[in-house]
């Protein structure tokens, strides 16, 4: 059986369009996956139990209605989401297609650039600004419209990278 040949468009160098090229160079890696549980005692023991993912911090977010927790996976993390009510974002996302993969997060070195260079392009965004997210850092997301149907965080750390803030559970 033959592998499959991946598509290159025609007329541009490596293929893809202008657009798509430009934006690679933009996100540096994925900072993290967002899940979304109602659960977290529950969802700690899958990820930190069974896993093996040490916890590496533990927050509420009250502007974005989650208490949210880090584990470490390589480079990244994932980040369990409890909603702080039924009315929340990740409240109704939980009401609405049950827990599960809520969002994927990308690292940025410079979250107005990205922004900006986004909206230049014609990407619809939730977030025209960004807002503090977890650890204090600068976050941003993408309209689900705008990115095949998956929920984007743009996510600029301050202070660092969060491996070196130590535990903090």
């Amino acid at each position: 059986m033959r592998a499959a040949r991946p598509k290159v468009a025609a007329g541009r160098p490596g293929g893809g369009n202008l657009a798509v090229n430009r934006l690679a160079s933009v996100f540096e890696l994925i900072d993290h996956v967002g899940v979304a549980v109602s659960d977290l005692g529950r969802a700690t023991s899958l990820y930190e139990g069974t896993f093996g993912m040490p916890v590496v911090h533990r927050e509420t977010v009250e502007s974005q209605g989650v208490e949210a927790l880090l584990l470490e996976v390589g480079d990244g993390h994932v980040e369990l989401l409890r909603p702080l009510g039924p009315d929340t974002a990740v409240g109704r996302f939980i009401a609405k297609r049950g827990e599960g993969i809520h969002h994927v997060a990308y690292r940025v070195e410079d979250i107005d650039a990205t922004l900006a260079t986004l909206k230049e392009s014609g990407v619809e965004l939730i977030d025209s600004e960004a807002r503090v997210g977890i650890w204090g850092s600068r976050v941003a997301f993408l309209h689900p419209k705008a990115t095949g149907g998956a929920l984007t965080e743009l996510v600029e750390p301050v202070g660092g990278d969060w491996r070196d803030r130590g535990e903090s559970r």
